[in-house]
């Protein structure tokens, strides 16, 4: 099959190799009529645009990177799906680059290799510490770079979902409901919104006069949800409730909860994070803190593409998140009506029947 040219559509038009190349380019000076001709002729042909012959002659090809942690993980796939989404909508394509590992070395080399590729901004989704962020940001220059996964005080720009607010309506809502044994468990500490989780539950707690009753920290997966659990729940009294920093650790308690015979919410009420897609179909459906990944990828889209954008976002900008409240938690007055309390409940009401018909 023939490989169709820029001449080939040039031809086809009647225009000129000139002409066709600034459609290509976006360019100015071709009037709204010939442009339109030109994109119906290369439909028409099926033209596709040499990427790499664009790159070796020095243009830009609206191309973005990402650099990202695991996409199996729910936060970073779904973070990664909107970009996509948002760069075609936009007619640029996305570059990722999946990191397995976090340290300068890595991060700088798969930094490098985005940069080769002629990429217009960089995406950063990896847990950074200020200096290596920096670093990063001083080896894309000029190349814009956003980060979403840094702690404020990193003098490089970024957008992150406000941890502290998230943490914070956690632990009201368990407040509220008069839960005071709270168990903690956290994301990996190599993470700076875990990190930030962390903190938002212990202030919170701090300032209602407790601490938690209990705390591990998870690396994100079910798996090591269903792990800490056991240790969570493994102390001769039982946690009124236990905060989770995903909703898929949290999806790991529920289970070791099952397994122990322990009801939620009856006995103890989960709150998860995140609000992914399957959580309201946990079993109970999932109280946790929604934040929208949606919009994270949009605005990181259209803060690299477009210049006038960036005033958006200059230093750390944070998104808001809100509680959903499913059925996972229930009020501690429910709860002391369950299992063991409500057996002895249930004896002590026999008991003073019996004594009345004594009588």
């Amino acid at each position: 099959m023939k490989t169709i040219t820029l001449y080939d559509v040039a031809s086809h038009v009647g225009v000129s190799y000139q002409t066709v190349s600034r459609v290509i380019n976006d360019a100015a000076h071709v009037s709204p009529r010939t442009r339109e001709k030109v994109l119906a002729a290369m439909a028409e042909l099926h033209y596709i645009p040499n990427r790499g012959a664009q790159q070796l002659a020095g243009k830009r090809t609206k191309t973005l990177g990402l650099l990202t942690t695991d996409l199996a993980l729910h936060a970073p796939s779904q973070i990664a799906s909107a970009v996509k989404s948002r760069a075609g909508q936009a007619a640029a394509s996305v570059i990722i680059s999946m990191l397995e590992q976090h340290d300068a070395t890595s991060c700088s080399a798969a930094l490098q290799e985005l940069l080769a590729q002629r990429v217009e901004g960089v995406l950063i989704n990896v847990p950074l510490d200020d200096a290596l962020a920096q670093q990063l940001a001083a080896q894309a220059t000029p190349t814009p770079v956003l980060f979403l996964d840094v702690s404020e005080t990193a003098a490089v720009n970024s957008l992150v979902f406000d941890a502290m607010q998230g943490a914070r309506l956690g632990v009201e809502h368990l407040l509220a409901q008069g839960h005071r044994q709270i168990a903690l468990l956290g994301g990996p500490q190599a993470s700076v919104s875990a990190r930030t989780r962390f903190a938002g539950w212990l202030t919170a707690l701090q300032q209602a006069g407790l601490t938690p009753c209990a705390s591990a920290h998870g690396d994100w997966s079910a798996a090591s949800g269903y792990e800490k659990a056991h240790s969570l729940l493994a102390g001769s009294q039982l946690p009124d409730a236990v905060l989770v920093a995903n909703d898929q650790m949290a999806l790991g308690v529920i289970r070791a909860c099952v397994e122990k015979g322990i009801d939620v919410p009856a006995q103890i009420s989960v709150v998860g994070y995140d609000d992914t897609a399957d959580s309201a179909w946990f079993s109970p459906p999932l109280t946790t803190i929604r934040q929208t990944f949606k919009e994270a990828g949009e605005r990181s889209v259209d803060w690299l593409l477009s210049p006038s954008d960036r005033s958006d976002v200059t230093g750390q900008t944070r998104l808001p998140v809100m509680l959903i409240e499913r059925h996972s938690t229930a009020p501690a007055r429910q709860q002391k009506l369950s299992g063991e309390t409500l057996a002895r409940r249930l004896n002590e009401l026999a008991q003073q029947v019996a004594m009345l018909d004594r009588r």
